[in-house]
């Protein structure tokens, strides 16, 4: 029996914690071996501040944060360099500042990419075929039904896309999601319509409908950033609610160093659980990314979760401010990556937290 394709995980995704310095700071993945990173996200836990995006493809010093709709911009003092096992910060407070604590959230995708042509917008892709993410590039000027590659060898279950040159939301598609609706990362907003979505996605191309980033047709700059469900490694799927403490389990097959989280029936915010803020359970340091606002550390029960050897387990009452992940009969998505797969390739298990 195969339970997982990758047996370190650690070589496609890690969640990186430092303290700030107030100078440039070379940042060392802490897995056992090196990843050289392609996706930083980077939130500031310790205070009220923006996410900050970077790719390997658009560059270092240019970001857009998960929840804003702003253009992108350009800082000289934000992240730096990509390096061998990790990245740097400037003096940017958004990264860096003296004595504040940050996170990243860190994928590999494939360098700094390649042509493809495949759609009727050509693009640059960097593809990870192995872990099932892509960063695709200037999949631009984008009218209603017009479509892109995006390099991976399987159909997406979850694609981000955001408008470079203008204010517009994130776009959100995920498998399941009704055709001609949208969900949109930087808002608390439920399933909704408002006329630009993305999807359907196909095992090569990606399809927007309407105005597919929110903004002007015929005339856009955007970036996306696509998954896929990789056995043992990561796992794009919803649960649906039951308001007790003794919430649904979520089977995923590994042990996640990261889980997000967002009730797409009602109105709440994102959330994210990772392996490195949150050490034992119940997990509840979350960060919001739809949100600038500092980790979340109180009043556990908001956006409590155990995470198990083999998937995770909401721990809310389903009050109204447990919705956020386990409201009687509302349905969440997820989007988690692996600390270890629950068996490896030699069938040797992993251990509970």
């Amino acid at each position: 029996m195969a339970y997982t394709s990758i047996d370190n995980p650690e070589l496609y995704f890690q969640v990186k914690t430092w303290t700030g310095t107030g100078s440039s700071n070379a940042l060392t993945l802490d897995g056992d071996e090196d990843m050289q990173p392609d996706y930083v996200m980077i939130k500031q836990r310790s205070s009220t501040q923006q996410w900050n995006g970077y790719d390997s493809i658009r560059g270092v010093q240019k970001y857009i944060g998960w929840n804003t709709n702003i253009a992108e911009n350009t800082q000289s003092q934000g992240l730096t360099a990509f390096g061998s096992d990790g990245f740097t910060v400037g003096t940017d407070d958004m990264v860096n500042k003296s004595s504040s604590t940050y996170v990243a959230f860190c994928w590999k995708a494939n360098g700094s990419g390649s042509s493809n042509t495949e759609g009727n917008t050509d693009t640059t892709i960097s593809a990870n075929t192995t872990a099932g993410f892509s960063i695709i590039d200037g999949c631009d000027d984008l009218n209603d039904d017009d479509t892109f590659g995006h390099g991976l060898n399987s159909t997406p279950d979850m694609v981000f896309l955001k408008r470079l040159d203008d204010v517009a939301g994130w776009r959100v598609f995920y498998t399941g999601i009704t055709d001609g609706s949208t969900l949109i990362l930087d808002t608390t907003a439920a399933v909704g319509d408002d006329g630009a979505t993305v999807g359907p996605v196909s095992s090569t191309l990606i399809t927007v409908e309407g105005s597919g980033t929110g903004g002007n047709e015929g005339d856009n700059e955007n970036v996306a950033y696509a998954w896929h469900s990789v056995q043992g490694y990561s796992k794009i799927g919803k649960y649906t609610g039951n308001s007790s403490t003794d919430g649904p389990f979520v089977y995923l097959g590994f042990r996640p160093a990261f889980v997000m989280i967002k009730n797409v029936t009602s109105a709440q915010q994102w959330f994210i659980i990772d392996n490195k803020r949150s050490t034992y359970n119940p997990s509840h340091y979350a960060v919001l990314p739809n949100d600038n606002a500092a980790e979340y550390t109180g009043q556990a029960t908001n956006y409590s979760i155990d995470i198990l050897s083999n998937g995770f387990k909401p721990r809310t009452s389903g009050t109204t401010s447990a919705n956020a992940n386990n409201a009687t009969s509302n349905d969440y998505l997820y989007m988690a990556f692996a600390e270890a797969p629950f068996v490896n390739s030699n069938g040797v298990p992993n251990n509970a937290r």
